[in-house]
């Protein structure tokens, strides 16, 4: 028998592609090992938590508020929910893998230790929709706080030509570009040095998301809550599947795996605390905000928040106030994501499945310098070009998919390794993973057929590389094909 920690043999016997898997003891072994160097453990349990926060929180309340509330009405609040309730399902899978396989490639990794190869590179393939593309939808956004912050401060804005993508009026989003290319320069600095920085920037959101609750309850007028659900039930449930975008970061922690101090322990309580800071706040500003302006307003408003802080104190002050804050929130958004696609990527590099300069560590400050320069600069390209609803849409069937995958991974991995040891357990099992793929496959299936082919055309690209290169290249058939097979 092998001991824990003990990279298994690899077998004689010849397995089929699709179906070979990685060992638990094997990824942990090769956990922080890149190509030339090595990722450094630094980073503190409150440092995770704030990773998460920071890659969840802002987004979906101060830009994909605005397009959720004309769908659901005053019940937005509602839709936050029941998008929470399917995230809580996820993150408690989350949370027992982080602590049993505590590496950088997240879900993907879960996913090559327990369903083989082939559904860890379709889970991988959505981890790069999931992180890469929320990037670039979530810089869009900042571009609406950034406008509005230099309205209200000096007076101009950027103008529409330089400050939208191509079919809403401009040519390029160039606040997007910029905000992804600045993130790069902190990223660059090293895991300890980026963790600083966003823990500076979560705290000025949520002290920014606090106060505009304590103005804007101010404002609340009974009447705009009724009716509660004017568009119907169905209606809810259509925009808990555009919010889920809103929870879309929750397991950064997890593809921070290989730079934690202590990961078994940390990572499971960094993802659920995490989760449920973000859950009330997104809940509590949604009910704020529906009671203080009528929901038939929110059309069209990406800068929702900033509108009702000035219409509620009648001064313009607040609502520079809270776009400033915006700004710093949503910046934090790109940061932490970008640093968990740039370790996804990290870990399929390392298995063969990319090329392997996305696993090529700096030796100086302990981070894949490649990898973020090439991941920065194609999710500043399509923030720059492409416009936030489709983006938004992508990303969240990418992420339900990816989520789904994770709840499979931890029945399967309980069942076929009921002695590993375990930080975290998933309560109530199996009922609870059977609920969280549930709640993701009826999410995903609320989401409208154009994002559906989207979807479908993102696999099929997905399919190729990996028939093509990433099946031939992986470390483990690399390895299979140097074992004489058996007779």
């Amino acid at each position: 028998m092998l001991d824990h920690g003990q990279a298994p043999p690899l077998t004689a016997r010849p397995v089929n592609p699709l179906l070979r898997r990685k060992p638990v003891e094997r990824l942990v072994e090769e956990a922080g090992q890149g190509e030339g160097g090595a990722l450094k453990r630094s980073l503190t349990m409150w440092q995770l938590t704030m990773i998460s926060i920071g890659a969840t929180l802002g987004t979906g309340i101060f830009v994909v508020l605005g397009a959720a509330t004309p769908v659901a009405g005053p019940a937005v609040w509602i839709a936050f929910i029941l998008a929470g309730l399917t995230a809580l399902f996820s993150a408690l899978s989350y949370a027992e893998l982080a602590g049993s396989i505590p590496v950088s490639g997240s879900s993907y990794s879960y996913s090559y230790a327990t369903m083989g190869e082939f559904i860890a590179w379709i889970c991988g393939w959505c981890l790069v929709l999931e992180y890469g593309v929320s990037v670039a939808a979530v810089a869009v956004g900042w571009g609406e706080y950034l406008n509005e912050l230099l309205d209200g401060t000096i007076g101009i804005t950027i103008p529409e030509t330089f400050s939208a993508p191509m079919g809403e009026g401009g040519y390029i989003n160039m606040p997007a570009l910029v905000v992804v290319l600045l993130c790069m320069v902190f990223l660059l600095r090293g895991a300890k040095e980026s963790a600083r920085v966003n823990s500076i920037m979560v705290g000025v959101k949520i002290v920014t998301l606090v106060l505009f609750c304590v103005i804007g309850f101010m404002g609340i007028k009974a009447g705009n809550y009724t009716p509660l659900a004017p568009l119907g039930i169905t209606a809810i449930s259509t925009a808990a599947s555009m919010l889920f975008f809103s929870y879309i970061g929750f397991d950064a922690a997890s593809t921070a795996g290989e730079e934690a101090k202590n990961p078994k322990k940390d990572l499971p309580r960094a993802i659920m605390l995490s989760l449920l800071i973000v859950t009330g706040l997104y809940c509590l500003v949604a009910f704020v905000a529906v009671g203080a302006m009528p929901w038939q307003k929110f059309e069209g408003s990406e800068a929702a928040l900033a509108q009702i802080m000035e219409d509620v104190t009648g001064h313009s002050f607040w609502s520079v106030v809270l776009a400033a804050g915006a700004v710093i929130a949503i910046a934090s958004v790109v940061f932490a994501v970008l640093y968990g696609q740039t370790r996804v990527l990290f870990a399929m590099s390392r298995d063969g499945l990319i090329p392997k300069v996305f696993a090529r560590v700096d030796e100086k400050t302990g981070t894949p310098r490649a990898n973020t320069i090439i991941v920065c600069l194609f999710c500043g390209a399509l923030g720059a070009f492409i416009p936030l609803d489709e983006l938004a849409n992508a990303t969240s069937i990418g992420t339900l998919f990816a989520f789904a995958l994770v709840n499979v991974a931890v029945v399967i991995l309980r069942y076929t390794r009921p002695d590993m040891p375990r930080t975290f357990r998933v309560a109530l099992f199996p009922v609870t993973p059977i609920l969280g793929f549930a709640f993701c496959g009826y999410l995903m299936w609320e989401l409208p057929m154009p994002t559906w082919i989207a979807f479908g055309g993102w696999m099929v690209v997905g399919l190729v590389i990996y028939f093509f290169y990433g099946m031939r290249r992986s470390t483990l058939a690399v390895a299979a094909a140097e074992v004489p097979t058996e007779k």
